[in-house]
């Protein structure tokens, strides 16, 4: 199949490719992307959310900035979770919400001029390595190490946005979360840096270990975090997988808890998922957050002095 839709990842990839080449508006502040080459989940939100933190920690008023995958609001709009839902502006704008001030637009750089008259310091774009419109000070390869780069090809014949070597090109870094369990690493350039960190749990981990757990979650990559769950202690009783950025509704909380008290479990899920859960069973439901764990923090600390820097 992948050889059938060739012709057609062609013509995808040309288009990406010329779309990129158009100047994008140059910020006044440092715009840090957080892109990937693959479509779906490659764990570009973590590490947005890394970021931000990072950067509150050095007292610079970090904004999130990004489309609003799945939500109907086109913006430019900045977030207020008192105010808008994941229908609205998407899970991981919601995500981001909790953390720093957070806009979503599909043109990025007219999301990116109102971050820069709200008094951003620097600008984090969750997704958007693609997106031409915003010139990017520096740009992160983040790569998933289960599922690395799938079949190689571009859409429609496989996963990718553009062809692997494109994407590189235009990044300071690839960033490979977990193992390389599908050589993509030998895909990159020579000589390309690498950071690597693998997804830990976060604090509420602590009151799971060595129960039973029913673990549910709508996201790309189901493995990792019923994987997650494992090694942080919790005994997984059943799962449920659903398609990426799923909308639960009431009836499909009802199924879930009915599952999860039949096994005599705590019903669990993750964060990104959780606020997509209608509100009023959002206090039945256990969440867990994730977080990067760097193997060598000082990297994308210094990754980040060269951003705040301007190179």
């Amino acid at each position: 199949m992948p050889l059938l839709l060739s012709p057609v990842a062609a013509i995808y990839a040309n288009a990406t490719a010329r779309r990129m080449a158009q100047p994008g508006w140059h910020a006044p502040i440092p715009v840090i992307c957080c892109g990937a080459a693959t479509a779906g989940g490659a764990g570009k939100t973590t590490l947005a959310i890394d970021l931000g933190r990072r950067l509150a920690a050095r007292g610079v008023a970090g904004h999130f900035l990004l489309r609003g995958y799945g939500g109907s609001v086109k913006g430019p709009v900045r977030v207020e979770p008192s105010r808008h839902n994941s229908e609205a502006v998407g899970d991981e704008a919601l995500l981001l919400a909790a953390l720093a001030p957070t806009w979503v637009s599909a043109d990025r750089a007219a999301g990116a001029h109102h971050a820069v008259d709200a008094g951003a310091g620097a600008i984090v774009m969750d997704d958007g390595l693609q997106n031409p419109t915003l010139e990017k000070t520096v740009s992160l390869l983040t790569i998933d190490g289960v599922y690395g780069f799938g079949n190689g090809h571009v859409i429609p014949a496989g996963p990718l946005r553009e062809s692997v070597a494109s994407a590189a090109a235009r990044c300071t870094a690839a960033v490979l979360i977990g193992a390389d369990e599908t050589g993509a690493l030998e895909m990159l350039p020579p000589g390309m840096p690498v950071l690597r960190g693998d997804l830990v749990p976060g604090p509420e981990m602590a009151a799971l270990s060595g129960k039973n757990v029913f673990a549910f979650c709508g996201i790309a990559n189901p493995r990792k975090f019923f994987t997650t769950l494992r090694q942080g202690g919790a005994v997984i009783a059943g799962t449920e997988s659903f398609a990426d950025h799923y909308p639960f509704d009431g009836g499909d909380l009802r199924q879930l808890l009915a599952q999860a008290e039949l096994l005599g479990a705590i019903p669990v899920t993750t964060r990104k998922d959780w606020v997509r859960v209608p509100p009023e069973y959002q206090n039945k439901v256990q969440v867990v957050s994730i977080t990067l764990d760097w193997e060598d923090p000082t990297q994308i600390e210094a990754l980040l002095d060269r951003a705040m820097a301007g190179e």
